[in-house]
């Protein structure tokens, strides 16, 4: 009986140690969507306050290209708190970056603008989305990796969905309610002069909920008896300091060559992803003639599309392999996405929420099952290396796709078409990616 009850409570705790990772993976993807969408809508406002032009589509382009110094800073972000976290734990670094995002992002309601100190306001601007990209690579290096060491075989699929999915619906949820209170207590004219300020401390409240959310978390399994394999290999070899990680995986061939593939796949997801939710509020706007609420409206039924299309389709990578997933996903996105957007521009009344959340629907479809593909690409001494490089640099080319689109636009009216282009480009590279990418299911303990 005694053994028996043993036995229980040790499911149950192991239970509830995968639903804190899974918690803890979800809120901290949400913290990177969440500064994507703070930043998408304020990004009027810092266009006008840190990228003044008399071209409207200039601004914009500089708000978006704001946006793209922090994910160009991500991949160092990544192999600092991804070394960290393969060395001293994924907890550890989760706790220091989350807490660094929190910081970096209510820093930017405190910054000065051009009409205060000229351009000196810019060039703090685009500082400070330095440091804030290094700490959100960060967040991605050891969130992605907790959840899914965390988790049976079984669920790993839908696990990866989930975080991807999960993880941009509660970020967009949380900048949608932000915004919304903002815009109530700042209504018109006064949200560009002074609201958009309170987005950005809202970061804040949101990293302390992180932490909060934090306390309970545990080391994975794997991470644990990874540390007493090579505790013991240190030892018996008398060993005091093995190579980083991030020597370990640029110093070895094999490893190189499965990063390049990775890329192929994650930036075509990052792009397809920026591309679709990412512009949406934008095209909504600019395009369909929508007002912020209205636009804000549909983005959150959007991230309710997008969470089930992630979490289903992880699903199914679980059931036909990673490689018949990512083969199937790029074939309809390369077919449909386009089609989508061309045609949204067009669109009116209860039409223009049926396209855009079937363009949010496939526009999180190709990183469903991307964050297992990932970790089962790479062993555990040097997964938060790898997966967070490989996720983040994709990410990384991905999000700057939106500044191309801005700037090859020269109207409001130019945009569904320089959309469709890129986004074709995207769902191919893509596809491509998922031809040459090896079948992985199975395979993370290797």
């Amino acid at each position: 009986m005694d053994a028996t009850m043993t036995v229980e409570e040790g499911k149950a705790t192991g239970s509830q140690t995968s639903m804190r990772a899974v918690i803890a993976s979800c809120f901290g993807w949400g913290l990177d969507l969440f500064d994507l969408f703070i930043l998408l809508y304020v990004a009027p406002a810092v266009g006008k306050h840190f990228f003044p032009s008399h071209e409207p589509m200039l601004s914009l382009a500089g708000a978006y290209a704001a946006f793209a110094v922090t994910l160009l800073m991500r991949p160092l972000g990544s192999a600092l708190f991804g070394s960290y976290a393969d060395r001293h734990g994924r907890k550890g670094a989760m706790i220091l970056a989350v807490a660094g995002v929190g910081i970096a992002t209510a820093a930017f309601g405190l910054l000065p603008t051009v009409e205060m100190i000229g351009i000196w306001a810019t060039i703090l601007f685009l500082l400070l989305r330095l440091v804030q990209g290094i700490f959100v690579g960060g967040v991605v290096a050891s969130t992605h990796v907790i959840g899914t060491e965390s988790v049976p075989e079984r669920w790993r699929g839908m696990m990866s969905g989930t975080i991807g999915g999960g993880g941009a619906a509660i970020g967009t949820l949380l900048a949608s309610i932000a915004f919304m209170g903002v815009s109530y207590v700042f209504p018109g004219d006064s949200f560009n002069e002074t609201g958009w300020r309170f987005m950005f401390f809202c970061g804040l409240i949101t990293s302390v909920i992180g932490l909060i959310l934090f306390r309970g978390l545990v080391e994975s399994p794997h991470f644990r008896e990874a540390q007493e394999a090579k505790a013991a290999k240190a030892r018996a070899e008398k060993e005091i300091v093995g190579p980083s990680p991030l020597k370990t995986l640029m110093a070895n061939p094999d490893y190189r060559k499965r990063f390049l593939v990775n890329l192929l796949l994650s930036t075509g997801a990052g792009a397809s992803y920026y591309l679709t939710a990412g512009y949406l509020p934008t095209y909504l706007k600019l395009v369909n003639g929508l007002s912020g609420p209205a636009a804000s409206s549909i983005m959150l039924m959007g991230s309710v599309a997008g969470a089930i299309s992630s979490i289903g389709l992880g699903e199914l990578s679980q059931h036909i392999g990673r490689k018949k997933a990512f083969l199937a996903i790029g074939v309809v996105c390369l077919l449909a996405l386009p089609f989508l957007i061309l045609n949204l521009g067009s669109a009116t009344g209860g039409a223009v929420t049926a396209y855009a959340l079937a363009i949010s629907f496939l526009g999180s479809a190709g990183f469903a099952p991307l964050m297992i593909f990932l970790n089962e690409r790479f062993p555990t001494e040097i997964r938060s290396t790898g997966t967070g490089l490989s996720w983040n640099v994709g990410f990384a080319i991905g999000g700057i796709m939106p500044t191309f689109v801005s700037l090859a636009s020269a109207t409001p009216a130019d945009i569904p078409q320089s959309l469709a282009i890129f986004l074709a480009g995207a769902c191919a590279l893509y596809l491509v990616g998922g031809l040459v990418a090896p079948e992985t299911k199975g395979r993370l303990a290797t």
